[in-house]
């Protein structure tokens, strides 16, 4: 799964690397971003739009908003299949800005936290489904999931299963809405290559979501 990242980036930095033209809401670096936050989020009409979602997916149609919690991350193998996903999969797919992600390596009894990141250090995107959830009073509340799928040779060591990290040349196809063949977009749902990615332990202080410091992604 994947429950904690960082978006260490500025705005700027963030604008510059996935040529983002409009901007929604007030976005500022995180370095431990938790479900139930909001996140920052690229979504595409005739433009790159840059904005925020809360993290944990109601579904449209859901009774009871708890079900977020829930649905943090999506596995890519099932997507087209689950009634939550099904939907958005066809016309609400948006990528979620980080620039690393952390894990717990399980060894024996003991769980050490470890950040993961790509060696160029730049900020990436998982994929990610999104949908608008309106409460019985009216309030519209817009949430995402991020896509889980196998991990790869270098993750295997830390985790039995990865976010899916999209590279920049299938930006462009993820968020193009005239697509809603689910096979075009699921091909793209595959492991990041390992060889592009690196990892170091990091303190249990990233073990509290309170915990918001560059303390969260320094090397131990």
């Amino acid at each position: 799964m994947c429950g904690r990242f960082s978006r260490k980036a500025t705005l700027q930095a963030i604008i510059d690397e996935f040529e983002i033209e409009e901007v929604n809401g007030t976005i500022e670096p995180s370095y431990n971003v938790a479900p139930g936050q909001e996140v920052a989020v690229i979504l595409k009409d005739d433009n790159r739009k840059l904005g925020l979602l809360k993290w944990g997916l109601i579904p449209s149609w859901s009774k009871d908003p708890a079900i977020g919690n829930r649905m943090i991350n999506a596995r890519a193998e099932t997507l087209a299949e689950k009634p939550s996903f099904k939907h958005p999969l066809r016309r609400k797919r948006c990528l979620i800005v980080a620039d690393g992600f952390f894990e717990w390596k399980k060894e024996g009894k003991q769980k050490t936290p470890m950040y993961i990141f790509l060696k160029d250090q730049k900020p990436f995107v998982f994929a990610g489904l999104w949908d608008t959830w309106t409460s019985p009073g009216g309030k519209k509340i817009s949430t995402c999931t991020i896509i889980t799928t196998e991990p790869n040779e270098f993750m295997k060591k830390i985790h039995n299963r990865m976010p899916v990290i999209l590279p920049k040349e299938q930006i462009d196809h993820w968020l193009d809405r005239s697509i809603e063949n689910e096979q075009q977009v699921l091909s793209l749902l595959q492991p990041y290559p390992g060889e592009k990615m690196d990892a170091f332990e990091v303190s249990r202080f990233v073990n509290s979501p309170k915990n918001n410091s560059p303390a969260c992604v320094e090397k131990v």
